[in-house]
């Protein structure tokens, strides 16, 4: 096992290679530049073109690739356009604040979809099983956004049980574990938000697999054996129903990254997905790639995880 992580780790390399030379030629090619938010009446054209020869910003989108390379490789991410902030100090102020939130959405995504799949595949064609259906439905359906905006409106200004947004109370400037429950009550919503989709997919993948191993010939004969049901279901099913939800499991990981974006930005979280939306607005390719950077890696990873997960579940599968 050990030899097949280090050769996985090995080939991401050149992936994640290939993903931040993509990324950054699509935003070079993209029109304007960051330069294009400081224009002012005040400045001349000729500062401005200074400006940009200083920055590198003329030379071909693969010389300014392999300077940002160079510098990566070096551990430093840059420094932004605006204000001269250092990029990996951006981020690691934010990344907590992500971490929280995008693991909690993944906490809830499981410990509330397998459930109800498992729940939908033995109650199979009942008003229950109908019932979750039309929630998971509903949940990859609806868009994170639309939903966001609703549950604010519902829970925050018509009943006043959570609050709109951010992540804690400026006001009261909570301290300890007073702090540490402002935080959560500000992270229900957000994270509600955050898991409907994935809730749903997981729902609906377990249920399928319940489904199909229910139908096995080792579960008929547990059954003709005497076994008690909760034995069958939960010893013998629903172990082997886990396996391609384990795909999910390590998915999921990058796709609450992603779709953080979005959410914080509705709840004014202050994370990396609103910091995301904020360079892409602003131009500040180096955030941008950073950010890329870290989802790429996010996303090898998220594979990575799946396939060892796969060993753990199933004794029979060895890479």
């Amino acid at each position: 096992m050990a030899r097949y992580i280090l050769k996985r780790l090995i080939q991401s390399i050149p992936v994640v290679f290939g993903i931040t030379v993509l990324s950054f030629a699509i935003m070079k090619f993209a029109p304007g530049d960051p330069l294009a938010n400081f224009i002012d009446p005040t400045i001349s054209m000729e500062d401005i073109e200074a400006s940009r020869a200083a920055l590198g910003l003329n030379d071909p989108w693969y010389v300014q690739y392999a300077g940002w390379l160079s510098e990566v490789a070096r551990g430093n991410l840059g420094y932004t356009y605006a204000g001269n902030h250092s990029i990996r100090a951006l981020i690691a102020q934010r990344f907590p604040n992500t971490i929280i939130l995008t693991l909690s959405a993944f906490v809830l995504s499981f410990a509330v979809g397998v459930p109800i799949g498992v729940m939908g595949a033995i109650r199979k064609n009942t008003r229950t099983d109908y019932g979750l259906t039309v929630f998971s439905l509903v949940g990859v359906s609806i868009p994170s956004f639309f939903f966001g905006l609703l549950v604010i409106y519902l829970f925050s200004i018509l009943l006043g049980v959570f609050p709109s947004g951010g992540m804690v109370n400026m006001r009261a400037r909570y301290t300890g574990f007073a702090r540490t429950l402002d935080i959560a009550h500000h992270l229900i919503l957000p994270a509600i938000v955050l898991s409907l989709s994935n809730i749903a997919t997981v729902s609906r993948f377990t249920r399928s697999n319940m489904v199909d191993v229910l139908k096995e010939d080792y579960i008929r004969t547990a059954r003709a054996k005497g076994l008690r049901r909760k034995a069958i279901i939960y010893k013998h099913a629903f172990r082997n129903a886990l396996i391609p939800v384990i795909t999910i499991f390590g998915l999921s990981i990058p796709f609450l990254f992603s779709g953080a974006y979005i959410t914080e930005s509705i709840f004014n979280w202050p994370g990396m997905g609103s910091l995301g939306i904020q360079a892409i607005q602003d131009r500040e390719y180096g955030i941008v790639m950073a950010l890329n950077l870290i989802t790429a890696s996010l996303v090898l990873l998220g594979n990575l995880t799946a396939d060892v997960l796969y060993a753990v579940a199933d004794p029979r599968i060895r890479h």
